[in-house]
């Protein structure tokens, strides 16, 4: 069986590639990148495939059993046609099984929910393609967090405006491992599973990092308005307004969902705790 991985060049799609080589060896995975370079050094076959070029992806599965669409990262409004061609293609090439990783999160009423809303198209047009699926919806990453500590000891905590909005965090290594059993497994055919940790508060993030990095930091809550305006200066109109918006739907709730990691991989998701202690040894 040949398994293909989209956006092979970016930290989640790299990692699931090296959870694919532990479980069916290097020859049997494919790397599919926009710049090809970028994934060399995976120690797999690498193919070139640009989201935006459907005859591409028609060339990059040719032989390919299964595929993993990773979501794009371009405008809301493009993703959903890049996203098709890849499917188009992977339909052309009569695959077994296609496995994309959507997101948790916000569908109505801020600005991060055009990004949700073509997560759900591309979810559809899944379901619509007559292929076998798998459907993930990720939680948000850990990791930024942690990249973020030195920022977050200069200015004296973490200060956004989740209130007491309880995320679901996971981390790329774990969302490789659950969507490596998507790929190889069949039993979750035909599903939408979210791909989540714990859902902890603002001050129970700091608390954890606390432990790890020995560090003192707080949580700090602001009106949604004041941290928008911050973000905004700070990041950008575009940038800005999206991260304050995903922090608005913590706040509200919409990241505190059921996790089915434990149906996917057979093991309960590892602890917040647990994910920056493994972070901090890397």
């Amino acid at each position: 069986m040949k398994i293909a991985v989209c956006s092979a060049s970016g930290k989640l799609g790299a990692a699931v590639v090296k959870e694919l080589i532990k479980a069916i060896g290097a020859d049997s995975v494919i790397a599919i990148a926009r710049k090809t370079e970028k994934a060399s050094h995976l120690g797999v076959e690498v193919r070139k495939g640009d989201f935006n070029s459907k005859d591409d992806f028609e060339k990059a599965l040719k032989g390919v059993d299964r595929v993993l669409l990773v979501s794009g990262m371009d405008k809301p409004e493009n993703r959903i046609k890049q996203h098709r061609n890849v499917i188009e293609a992977a339909k052309l090439n009569g695959l077994d099984k296609l496995v994309y990783t959507s997101i948790v999160g916000d569908e109505e009423d801020t600005a991060f929910s055009p990004i949700v809303k073509s997560n759900r198209q591309t979810e559809e047009d899944v379901r619509n393609s007559g292929l076998n699926y798998s459907i993930g919806r990720n939680g948000i990453y850990i990791e930024p967090d942690l990249e973020y500590i030195d920022t977050y000891l200069k200015e004296g905590g973490i200060t956004n405006c989740a209130d007491e909005g309880k995320c679901t965090y996971t981390s790329k290594t774990e969302l490789a491992h659950a969507y490596s059993q998507l790929l190889l497994k069949d039993q979750l055919n035909g599903k939408t599973l979210n791909l989540v940790g714990e859902g902890i508060t603002q001050t129970e993030l700091a608390d954890s990092i606390n432990q790890v990095y020995n560090t003192d930091l707080s949580f700090k809550n602001m009106s949604v308005e004041d941290y928008k305006a911050e973000r905004v200066e700070a990041l950008g109109d575009f940038l800005g307004t999206v991260i304050a918006d995903i922090y608005e739907g913590i706040k509200n709730g919409a990241n505190d969902v059921h996790s089915d990691f434990e149906k996917v991989t057979g093991r309960p998701h590892k602890k917040v705790l647990q994910m920056i202690e493994e972070f901090k040894s890397k």
